[in-house]
């Protein structure tokens, strides 16, 4: 007994825990895993660097067959109680959809089994764990799954392509949640998955998993666009191979088993252009809607034409965004959601890029514009007397200036960061991102002159941009960098190194404004896209504020009269009309049954434009925005906000004191901080950086006085600290507290100090660590300057 007390918890692991799950029947191959970190670790940007976040990480996942989790077992230490870990299991339980939760100490198990509520949570001997099958046969009773039929749909095996992947968690979610709802007989459902989460993979499994099993033999997949169909085909979907076929020329043929069309390839104007109507209406088993959002989505489209012809048919939509107004409802058609996952979690699991919003306010955009007395537009006319506001830019009027100060600031912004990151300009209309096109080119002729493709406008009526789309997605392609578009490249881009999104059109549209975040919310490590910035030049990030919205900005500016756009965050913290895209950027008109492409301004709207130079376009001061965790504006100021959090965490300040001194690294205490929506580094710059964050946060909360540190190690040296140490120990400590006067107090806690000027003079780290008898004595000195640095005295 006493050396088990004595054991590490991986050590119970080894010795206890898995013996006794072997014991029970789980194959160590594919029944259970050990040490299963399931996300990635959230991404914080601090300045120019991103860091990962600590990865949620459970001790066991159990799973009856590959990707079918059903128990998981949290481990503890033995000096622990056996129960001491079934908070974490249940909040980790609850995540992964798992209905068995297991937490102990290497003595028993405490068993709490989420199918029997009359038991709901009982101890059991190392020898008492339970089989596979007992739990699986639980499992089919608690979800309803116990007929044979749906019993084959379930266990039927994922694919495995031979090379690792695997489905991340909330993927393996959907596809199991979605084939328990089929085996159940529910035909209508829907997933709601954030943009680059990986919703076609996704699909594939299901589809795979439900044709594998026979359960459905012939499937229609639908998309939006050509280029849709096109990546699936040759992506997630290229196993079906000589098996798939595109409906494309209005040419069917129906001795395939998976069937990818768009939309508009299957409908049309007359009767004998609706070529779905040349299938039998039983001849899909399955159907699968990608972007459900659109024009399936409104109950007089011609696209759910389509769904009603294919009534019997199980239906899947898929979506990140799905829509519920007055007119338009995914749920009244496919139900509710039988699984969520949203942009907030994405970023919060770090399978997402966060990302930082930089609010740039024109004066003419803030307070409107009015010509002077018979002021001219560019061809002699005299402007209409009124005044004009943010809506009418660039949709009736056009400011020269106004586009070339945009395009500075863009510019600006590359320059600051990387003229080499990827960046999509969003326009009002295609008029406005050739303007922008042309700006851009001007105020970057260096690279332009080098390959003319570093800016392109890339929109549908321009095949030239459009080629240039797939070299702009390609993260091995450098150019084109800068993509100036309307709507082509609102949905359906996977634009994996896409750093910058600005915002130069009025968006309305909830939908579209999460699709057009979603652009840029793709984490690609191997490049160094780990977050984005969005430049906001119309106040569309106001939509943060809207309950539908879910995912949290990292952090805000706003840029304030000539303060240079770059990502260096400073002391201050008429509708769209959402329009199905067809073929290469054509639009269909769900309504009228015809086919337009609304990126070619139309003559009436052309001649309606008034363009005009010469108006003074400069920046206006603006109030500084900020958001919580939840990602909710607040209107306290920066210090406000942030003392209430605060003292939330410490109620005292004599907690936070005793916190600060026991914790043997205070960068833990600042990043749990950060986690929390603390804006240290904002903090710092707001109070004074020459001060400890330690001050900060004392003189934020508390209202203390703050000390700089070099006040801080004047008042060390003061009192004469180091005379009980040897000459060259001495030495270090006095070079160790000029270091922390000049960078703070992280870079003490790491022995990494040891290897950097001027520390490094006085010998390596191991013949330092020896002036001072050695590393623990070593480490207790450094703990004792600390000590010394924030004594109150």
């Amino acid at each position: 007994m006493t050396d088990k007390f004595k054991l590490s918890e991986r050590d119970i692991c080894s010795k206890f825990i898995t013996p006794a799950i072997e014991l029970a029947g789980w194959d160590r191959m594919t029944q259970y895993r050990e040490e299963v970190n399931f996300t990635d670790g959230k991404i914080h940007v601090r300045g120019k660097l991103a860091t990962r976040g600590v990865r949620k990480r459970a001790d066991y996942i159990l799973y009856y067959k590959p990707n079918i989790p059903i128990a998981i077992i949290e481990v503890k230490e033995n000096n622990h109680s056996i129960g001491h870990g079934m908070q974490q299991a249940l909040a980790y339980a609850d995540i992964l959809y798992i209905p068995f939760v297991f937490s102990t100490n290497g003595n028993a198990f405490l068993f709490h089994d989420k199918t029997n509520p009359s038991a709901l949570e009982t101890e059991l001997s190392l020898k008492e764990f339970p089989s596979p099958e007992e739990l699986w046969q639980r499992y089919l009773q608690y979800k309803g799954l116990a007929n044979p039929i749906a019993q084959q749909i379930v266990e039927q095996d994922y694919y495995f392509d031979g090379k690792g992947r695997n489905p991340r968690y909330y993927q393996q979610n959907a596809i199991n949640a979605t084939l328990e709802a089929i085996a159940k007989g529910q035909n209508r459902i829907l997933l709601v998955m954030a943009t680059g989460t990986g919703k076609t993979y996704t699909s594939f499994q299901i589809v795979y998993r439900l044709w594998k099993s026979r359960t459905k033999k012939r499937i229609l997949f639908l998309a939006d666009r050509n280029a849709l169909i096109d990546q699936t085909k040759r992506g997630d979907f290229k196993y079906f191979k000589d098996k798939m076929t595109v409906v494309q020329k209005r040419q069917v043929d129906k001795s395939y088993e998976v069937y990818l069309a768009i939309y508009q390839g299957l409908t049309g104007n007359e009767d004998e252009k609706n070529i779905f109507k040349q299938f039998s209406s039983d001849f899909f088993d399955l159907i699968v809607i990608d972007e459900c959002h659109r024009g399936s989505a409104k109950e007089d489209s011609a696209w759910r034409e389509v769904l009603t012809y294919f009534s019997s048919a199980t239906q899947i939509g898929l979506t990140a965004t799905p829509k519920e107004d007055e007119e338009t409802s995914n749920s009244e058609y496919f139900g509710d959601p039988v699984y969520t996952y949203s942009l907030k979690q994405g970023i919060d699991d770090g399978f997402l890029a966060p990302y930082q919003v930089i609010r740039i306010g024109l004066d003419v955009d803030l307070e409107g514009w009015r010509p002077d007395a018979n002021k001219t537009d560019k061809s002699g006319a005299v402007i209409e007397d009124r005044i004009y506001n943010r809506k009418d830019f660039d949709r009736n009027l056009v400011i020269d200036e106004r586009t070339q100060t945009v395009a500075e600031k863009i510019t600006d912004f590359l320059k600051s960061t990387s003229r080499f990151n990827k960046t999509i300009v969003f326009c009002r209309d295609v008029d406005h991102a050739e303007r922008m096109r042309s700006a851009l080119a001007n105020l970057n002729a260096d690279l332009v002159a080098q390959n003319s493709k570093y800016v392109m406008r890339i929109t549908g009526d321009n095949e030239e941009g459009k080629r240039e789309l797939d070299n702009f997605i390609d993260p091995e392609q450098t150019y084109p960098v800068i993509a100036t578009t309307s709507e082509l490249m609102t949905t359906g881009v996977d634009a994996q190194t896409c750093k910058i999104i600005a915002l130069d059109t009025e968006i309305g549209s909830m939908t579209k404004f999460k699709q057009i975040v979603g652009r840029g919310t793709r984490v690609n490590e191997e490049f160094g896209k780990l977050y984005f910035t969005i430049l906001d030049f119309r106040n569309v990030t106001d939509l943060f504020a809207d309950k539908a919205f879910d995912g949290d900005p990292e952090r805000i500016k706003v840029v304030e009269g000539d303060e240079p756009v770059d990502d260096d965050f400073g002391t201050d913290i008429e509708d769209d009309v959402e329009l199905p895209l067809a073929n290469e950027g054509q639009t269909y008109d769900s309504v009228k049954g015809n086919v337009s492409d609304p990126f070619i301004p139309k003559s009436t709207n052309k001649a309606e434009k008034v363009y005009v130079n010469g108006v003074d376009v400069t920046i206006l001061n603006s109030r500084q925005l900020y958001f919580d965790k939840d990602g909710k504006p607040v209107t306290l100021s920066l210090k406000d906000y942030s003392k209430d959090i605060l003292q939330s965490n410490f109620q005292s300040l004599d907690q936070f004191l005793q916190t600060w001194s026991n914790t043997d690294k205070k960068e833990v205490i600042l990043q749990e901080l950060q986690e929390q929506g603390v804006p240290i580094e904002e903090l710092l710059k707001a109070v004074d950086r020459n001060s400890d964050i330690f001050d900060i946060i004392c003189h934020v909360a508390f209202d203390q006085k703050p000390l700089t540190r070099k006040e801080r190690a004047n008042n060390v040296k003061k009192r004469n600290y180091f005379t009980k140490y040897g000459e060259k120990a001495r030495r270090v400590l006095q070079s160790l507290l000029d270091k922390y006067t000049d960078e703070g107090i992280s870079n003490l806690e790491s022995l990494e100090v040891l290897k950097v000027n001027p520390i490094s003079e006085y010998g390596s780290p191991m013949e330092i660590v020896k002036s001072f008898g050695g590393k623990q004595q070593y480490l207790n000195a450094i703990k004792e300057l600390e000590q010394e640095i924030y004594s109150i005295a």
